[in-house]
């Protein structure tokens, strides 16, 4: 960052600050306690009432943001069982998920590791990479960084669209033409997403931190220029989410939560590659995307509605609980670019919203979402897709942020 707001309220700061490290620990614990699988790395689900399902299949995605969340929390703690668990993931990965005979990642695995859906998601992969590069920063484990850096070649040679740019969405196990690209069930069968792109650049820009190469950063910048050119709508500013091979767009779906994600998350990958004009394009950027996000805030709790159709006018009237975390580091950042102090109060609210409507004050970590009359939506806690990365990812973030801010 190399800015900072004009005025800096300490004493909010400093309260935010110390409970979201409490925060922090809480969700940790819960996911050390609750998900280890005895000697089947973690339980494929664990649901609302923390009862996992034993017999449960098992997503790369998760496995992966479990050894990144426990990796990155290594540096915030120095505790060693966080570190233990950052391995536990990182080997199950190793010895279930890695395809030895084609390469790359399965999307799932049995409850007892044999392969289930041996389809190559790039999401998936880009997900390991993300995961191992992390990992290797606190292990120094050189098979993480290879790993790590096979994944970039495989998707730089399979994914990578020659002649229109940008990344197809999956292909099959052998990474030949798949005929269901689909990321998950409510996901349109299209070729490229903002999704997987916005997970690609992440990936990539957390790899260029362990390994600094001349061609993965000129990946990121044409990631970035993607997003620029194509995926951030001239006309309404939210993020376009699904496109055909010549990125003519295919939804009129707007995702709060991927708004507010990208506002932020582009311009750390911007930062990551010391490139100046992309870090000053995006700060710019970001404030714009912020505002369109909050045509999906409800004042009168803080929270952010899950999605709309601009075509139909239909909205889906839930919160979960990503896009409140992603709220939470949109926010702030909008105000550190901005100055604006009403970000800053925003992203305190998006908290509030948490503590008071998510978290499980009696057993820790936090819901999947609420329903419109603020009922809990009786889903799981620990999953395909609820991980302890978007919580745990905005406590570490907002809480290295206002430690910058703090000691200036």
């Amino acid at each position: 960052m190399k800015a900072s707001p004009p005025d800096i309220p300490v004493g909010l700061l400093t309260a935010y600050r110390a409970q979201l490290k409490d925060e922090l620990q809480s969700i940790l614990s819960w996911w050390t306690d609750h998900t280890q699988d005895d000697g089947h790395g973690f339980y494929g689900s664990v649901n609302w009432n923390d009862l996992p399902d034993q017999s449960a299949a098992k997503g790369i995605v998760m496995h992966c943001r479990i050894c990144w969340t426990f990796s990155a929390a290594f540096t915030f703690t120095a505790s060693e069982a966080h570190l233990q668990v950052a391995k536990r993931a990182f080997e199950y990965i190793c010895s279930y998920f890695v395809d030895t005979g084609y390469g790359g990642v399965f999307w799932s695995v049995t409850a007892d590791g044999t392969m289930l859906d041996g389809k190559k998601q790039i999401y998936g992969q880009a997900f390991c990479i993300y995961a191992f590069a992390e990992y290797y920063k606190v292990s120094g484990d050189e098979k993480a960084l290879a790993i790590a850096k096979d994944l970039f070649e495989k998707i730089e040679q399979y994914s990578f669209d020659e002649q229109h740019n940008g990344y197809l969405e999956a292909l099959t196990r052998e990474w030949g033409e798949a005929p269901d690209l689909r990321l998950s069930e409510k996901d349109e069968n299209e070729r490229k997403t903002a999704n997987t792109h916005l997970h690609i650049i992440e990936a990539y820009a957390n790899l260029f931190t362990v390994w600094p190469d001349n061609s993965l950063k000129e990946k990121i910048r044409n990631l970035l220029d993607i997003f620029r050119k194509y995926i951030i709508s001239k006309d309404h500013d939210h993020l376009i989410l699904f496109f055909n091979d010549e990125w003519k767009p295919r939804s009129p779906l707007v995702s709060f939560g991927h708004d507010i994600e990208a506002a932020w998350l582009l311009a750390q990958c911007a930062e990551r590659i010391s490139d100046e004009a992309f870090i000053k394009m995006y700060r710019i950027i970001s404030v714009p995307v912020t505002r369109a996000a909050l045509l999906g805030l409800d004042y009168n709790d803080g929270g952010l509605w899950y999605e709309y159709d601009a075509a139909s006018g239909h909205w889906i009237r839930e919160k979960h609980w990503w896009p409140q975390a992603e709220a939470m580091v949109g926010f702030f950042f909008a105000w550190e670019v901005s100055g604006e102090e009403a970000y800053l109060q925003l992203s305190v609210n998006a908290w509030k919203f948490v503590k008071t409507y998510l978290h499980d004050n009696l057993h820790g970590e936090w819901f999947w979402g609420i329903h419109e009359d603020y009922s809990v939506i009786p889903k799981e806690k620990a999953g395909f897709w609820k991980c302890p990365y978007h919580n745990g990812r905005a406590c570490m973030e907002l809480i290295k942020r206002i430690s910058f801010l703090l000691t200036k």
